[in-house]
């Protein structure tokens, strides 16, 4: 048993050696999640399950254990708030075995502009990028979980300025400031590429999109948006989601390269294709990519047809012409801070670039499969180049791009 405790959901996640069947329900007066999975007896393995419930959680206060009837043992999680649980299984995929997968949603899911706010200091600069969010699309929610309901629009404050720091280009559309949600790859059960000894891309990418927002930050006509801030799984149409709730300018999905041979090396920047991948192994790294939902678990039957719509259409091509322009500019900067495995950017099916209406581009900041380029990503110092050079060719892109696909 695993847990990946996050704000925005908790996960829990039993790997067995056989496909089990479960049913759950949930009771109030106290909160309490009740799952009954079918085909287990009581053992010391079983028992220690209680030990895995981490105090910080902000779902689970505690879990018990029990032998409900004949081959049926009963997990009682006590809650510390009403949740909106998906209770699904997986077969198994890579390494992992059968999976019984408990998410723990909030009946009254976090409002990603909150998030931004509560994240920063008092002031909430993003309130205008949301101001018409409930009328604009109220039936995606964030996340699409059947009985969660959406909270209400934050209210609009004033925009802090920050002396001493060049501001970006204000965009074209009032005092709205420019707002990048950054995706840090993979994250939870899915470690995404492991290197040479041992580190995890998960981590990695999600440190260089901490630094790299912390940079867009400090900008005032600039803010950016994580669509994970912690070590836990975001399925990738929750990502593409979640950057169309808060009407991002731009999304950046951050990785770390890997291929069978360690000599391979460098940084790449993808666009999504429409008439497929720009190459044999642009094709085979989105597929890589886009099997992450099969690696970290998504219950594809609980998706709401506008969801399913909003993956399959293919970007438009003013999307895709400002994808490639900002990605150039990207990829520039990154080349004068390490090697280039492709001096131009790639264009490849990746599932998370399918926002249909913001330009978006995918990081490959370097091969952590290379020893040396492993250890460059380890290295903070190295991180902060990497998200000074990506920040440069974003202030690059909108100084000398203004006009966005969205605005169109």
């Amino acid at each position: 048993m695993r847990t990946w405790p996050a704000d925005e959901y908790t996960r829990v996640t039993l790997e067995l050696a056989s496909e089990l069947k479960a049913e759950h329900f949930t009771l109030e007066n106290p909160h309490r999640l009740v799952v009954d999975i079918n085909g287990l007896t009581m053992n010391q393995t079983i028992n220690e399950l209680v030990s895995k419930v981490r105090p910080n959680d902000p779902y689970i206060a505690s879990v018990r254990v029990a032998q409900n009837r004949p081959d049926v043992v009963r997990l009682v999680f006590d809650l510390k708030q009403a949740i909106a649980p998906q209770v699904f299984t997986l077969k198994p995929i890579g390494e992992y075995k059968f999976r019984l997968v408990l998410d723990l949603y909030p009946k009254i899911a976090q409002d990603p502009l909150m998030a931004l706010s509560q994240m920063g200091n008092d002031n909430d600069p993003l309130a205008e990028v949301l101001e018409n969010l409930a009328q604009a699309r109220p039936d995606v929610p964030i996340p699409s979980v059947q009985g969660q309901q959406l909270p209400p629009v934050a209210q609009q404050k004033p925009d802090p300025v920050i002396p001493g720091l060049t501001p970006a280009p204000a965009p074209q559309r009032g005092n709205q400031p420019i707002l990048i949600a950054l995706d840090a790859g993979h994250g939870g059960e899915d470690p995404g590429a492991i290197g040479p000894s041992g580190t995890h891309e998960k981590d990695i990418v999600l440190a260089i999109a901490k630094r790299l927002k912390k940079m867009i930050d400090a900008q005032p006509n600039m803010r950016a948006y994580l669509t994970r801030d912690g070590d836990y799984f975001v399925p990738l149409h929750v990502r593409v989601q979640k950057a169309r709730r808060v009407k991002a300018d731009l999304f950046i999905s951050i990785h770390a390269d890997a291929w069978i041979k360690p000599s391979a090396r460098g940084s790449s920047v993808f666009v999504l294709s429409q008439n497929g991948a720009s190459s044999a192994a642009a094709r085979w790294l989105a597929q890589n990519q886009n099997d992450a939902d099969l690696i970290g678990g998504i219950n594809i039957g609980a998706q709401n047809q506008q969801v399913a719509k909003v993956l399959l259409d293919m970007s438009t091509s003013a999307q895709i012409n400002d994808s490639i322009k900002v990605g150039g500019r990207v990829l520039g900067e990154i080349g004068k801070i390490n090697k280039l495995h492709k001096s131009h950017v790639e264009r490849a099916g990746f599932a998370v670039l399918r926002a249909p209406d913001i330009p978006s581009i995918l990081v490959e900041t370097a091969f952590i499969s290379n020893p040396h380029e492993e250890r460059l990503l380890r290295s903070p110092t190295h991180q902060t180049k990497i998200a000074e050079a990506m920040l440069k060719g974003i202030n690059d892109y909108f100084a000398t791009s203004p006009g966005l696909a969205r605005r169109a």
